[in-house]
């Protein structure tokens, strides 16, 4: 963990707040972007599109830091 850098760090937050997003979606019905946000706005596909790139950035660094 001592090698992450600024970008890797932000990643791994927002793939974590997006999780918790998830986990309120499956536990109450509660999507809270959209709550935020508004349903399937602009901002809120943005958001949605933003961590799902994130996602996709942490494996590839995952798959880095496990060849190491």
């Amino acid at each position: 963990m001592k090698n992450l850098n600024a970008l890797d760090w932000i990643t791994i937050v927002l793939v974590i707040i997006g999780g918790l997003n998830w986990g309120l979606v499956g536990i109450f019905g509660f999507d809270l972007v959209a709550a935020i946000f508004g349903e399937m706005s602009a901002l809120s596909r943005i958001i949605y599109t933003v961590v799902g790139i994130c996602a996709v950035y942490v494996l590839v660094m995952l798959g880095k830091l496990a060849k190491k």
